[in-house]
């Protein structure tokens, strides 16, 4: 109810501009309406009755506008999908649109500009190049009908037969001269394994025209197995005080493999503008001759005067980050229907967190092939493993694990694992870099433990990108040996992990923020994690030793905002450590706060600082220069510029075991080029004088490699 409400309240905003002489929206009115009451019956009845005769009995013969618009490929990477999508291709687009009663739409591209962030070959079926008419015909198709085909309208005839209705929430726009109430109707299928569309229409009681539409649709509506969700909001504007003619409109189509389980996924979003409405034009039967949408000649697409460049005009909430609105109607949609009806078929696949869980390469296990399986069980179960073997240990991993999800995004999760976890704060260099690293010159940067045991974790999707995690642990950690050999150079010696067994209760908070400024935006992530364990260090005779309880905290908080013609970018990392054991005077060498290396302490040699308290903090300029283009064929051009990333950062240590306490400081230049997938760093530590160079993939694609 309270989601219900929040929309009708954009509703109010978003109609003032369009009713002429608007001056004030009365707030929201609760309704309690039971589903498929007379009441509310009727007036969708009025509505289909309304949508059949095509506004005919309002004088509207035709009509043309103007609809410019942004299509854009973007990309979503990491478990749980929680940082914001990256931007791969975005295409600015102008649509001259023509329609004419009772059903006859012409569409025609006459503008149209692109930008490549990433490499990609991405096509969008013709339809999305245009908007949607009359909200949809009486079956409502898109993609061409390869995604969503001959579902029935939830205001049409065979929806009627199709469809549950329920009067939600009512709003009152008050104008001069001019009353409209919009009634928000909630619809959902009566079999939600049927193919249809689940949301909410919101229509004028008085003339029962459409004002909105916010539509998500059933598994069983995606045709392509590889779809996610398909989410569409349309809006109409009152035209000459009687029609209710398309004013804006947006959609949101996410996508996966269908054969495999992999924390990546592709989003297409699209986002019009419809004005310069002029109602009966008298626009002549040649006009809609033809396919419905056409293209001017390329000439005439690259001639035509859009301002500014394609990024700098592109909205903020179309660029990199989440659709709110998006979310709100699928959120709707899960409330409407179950969470089955909504979740991607899948049976058994193959499954994956990174690359690395194929192939991988380190000091203590060499070269390690492995992969996983899921499968989707029902009713929000689904279990999955995943196993490897290195060819030098000659040890297998796995891990396996059975989860329960609900609609809300909620889920818990019971693990069981044998496998190896990785010791510091955060990586200091991808699993692709490593492994060849290590494979080819012996310099190995991750350091490992091995652990045994069993876990249970609670995630809690809050509103607003927030995420709370509560977990449980039992295993038991031991020190690994170094059994591979590179091709060239020698391995370190492997992590000295102490042997131990340990309960821990750890808990966790991480939210996503973004907030648009001028031209650009400020975006900050921040992640708190607390944790307390109890655990044993040894024993006497048969006596376990157990140490009191150790406490360990860690933050870290990226912040990104425009500053002059780049970005200004911080990184800050804190962790802290406490507990001691009259049996073990030292905390077990696993707890400290590891630091050292590109990420954390660039200039510093790869976690030569440990101690009880540390702070990683990063403070970073990028902008772009011009640079050479390179062409890639179909996957277009490699941009021509790059982005330089002079920084300077520091290093604090306190109660350290292995460095000098207090702040170890050093300088760096950053250069990110090739899409930005490539980022190279030289960065000098200006207390212990080293030089350090790293050649790495870019961090934000670090999670699923």
């Amino acid at each position: 109810m309270r989601a219900s409400r929040a929309l009708l309240a954009l509703v109010s905003v978003l109609l003032l501009p369009a009713v002429l002489g608007a001056q004030r929206a009365a707030p929201a009115v609760p309704v309690t309406a039971a589903w498929n009451d007379d009441a509310t019956l009727e007036l969708v009845r009025a509505a289909t009755a309304r949508r059949a005769v095509q506004l005919a009995d309002t004088g509207l013969r035709d009509y043309t506008a103007r609809a410019t618009g942004y299509l854009t490929f973007l990309a979503q990477f990491g478990e749980g999908f929680r940082t914001p999508p990256l931007l791969v291709k975005s295409d600015q687009i102008a649509v001259e649109v023509y329609w004419g009663a009772p059903d006859r739409s012409k569409q025609r591209v006459v503008g149209r500009r692109d930008t490549l962030l990433l490499p990609t070959d991405q096509n969008y079926h013709r339809d999305h190049l245009g908007i949607i008419q009359n909200n949809f015909p009486e079956a409502i198709r898109l993609g061409d009908g390869d995604e969503v085909r001959d579902v029935p309208h939830p205001l049409s005839r065979l929806g009627l037969a199709t469809y549950d209705y329920r009067l939600s929430d009512s709003l009152a726009i008050r104008t001069a001269g001019l009353a409209i109430d919009v009634m928000m109707i909630s619809v959902r299928p009566k079999d939600d394994r049927a193919a249809a569309a689940v949301g909410a229409v919101y229509l004028d009681r008085s003339t029962a025209s459409v004002v909105r539409m916010t539509l998500s649709f059933t598994r069983a509506a995606l045709l392509d197995e590889q779809l996610e969700d398909v989410s569409v909001i349309l809006e109409n504007g009152l035209v000459d005080g009687r029609f209710w003619l398309p004013r804006r409109q947006e959609i949101e189509i996410r996508r996966r493999a269908s054969w495999l389980d992999f924390p990546a996924r592709g989003i297409i979003r699209g986002r019009w503008e419809i004005c310069c409405v002029v109602a009966n034009a008298s626009l002549t039967p040649e006009v809609f001759l033809g396919p419905e949408i056409t293209f001017a000649p390329p000439q005439e697409l690259a001639a035509y005067p859009f301002p500014g460049a394609v990024l700098d005009e592109l909205p903020e909430e179309v660029r990199a980050l989440d659709a709110v609105e998006v979310r709100a109607v699928q959120e709707e949609a899960r409330a409407l229907v179950r969470a089955n009806a909504l979740a991607r078929a899948r049976g058994t696949a193959l499954a994956a967190r990174r690359v690395s869980d194929f192939v991988s390469f380190d000091r203590t296990q060499g070269l390690a092939l492995g992969g996983g399986v899921s499968q989707r069980l029902g009713w929000g179960f689904d279990a999955g493993g995943r196993a490897r073997f290195g060819l030098a240990d000659e040890r297998a991993k796995g891990t396996g694990h059975v989860t329960w999800r609900s609609a809300e995004g909620h889920s818990l999760r019971f693990s069981v694992f044998d496998d190896l976890a990785m010791v510091g704060e955060v990586p200091e260099v991808s699993g692709l870099r490593n492994s060849i690293a290590a494979q080819e010159f012996g310099s190995d940067w991750i350091d490992q433990l091995r652990v045994r045991g069993y876990s249970v974790r609670l995630e809690q999707r809050l509103r607003g990108g927030t995420q709370f995690s509560a977990e449980y642990r039992y295993q038991r950690e031991d020190p690994l040996d170094v059994h591979a050999r590179p091709a060239s150079g020698d391995f370190a010696p492997a992590f000295a992990a102490d042997s131990l067994s340990r309960a821990s209760l750890a808990l966790g908070w991480e939210r996503h923020w973004s907030v648009a400024r001028g031209a650009g935006s400020v975006r900050a992530a921040l992640g708190v994690t607390g944790a307390i364990a109890n655990h044993a260090a040894g024993a006497i005779g048969d006596i376990a030793i157990t140490g009191p309880a150790v406490g360990r905290t860690s933050m870290q908080l990226d912040l990104s905002l425009p500053a002059g013609r780049g970005r200004f970018v911080a990184r800050t990392l804190g962790a802290a450590v406490a507990g001691r054991s009259t049996f073990a005077p030292e905390l077990p060498a696993q707890d400290y706060v590891l630091l050292g290396g590109p990420v954390t302490g660039p200039g510093l040699g790869f976690h030569t600082l440990a101690a009880a308290e540390g702070v990683s903090q990063r403070l970073e300029y990028q902008s772009r220069i011009p640079f050479l283009s390179i062409n890639l064929g179909r996957f277009g051009r490699v941009p021509s510029s790059l982005t330089l990333a002079p920084y300077v950062h520091g290093v604090w240590l306190g109660r350290p075991i292995r460095g000098e306490p207090g702040w170890h400081p050093s300088v760096g230049l950053g250069v990110i080029g090739l899409f930005d997938l490539i980022r190279i760093d030289v960065a000098h530590g200006l207390r212990d004088g080293r030089w350090m160079f790293s050649m790495d993939v870019a961090w934000e694609f670090w999670p699923i490699l």
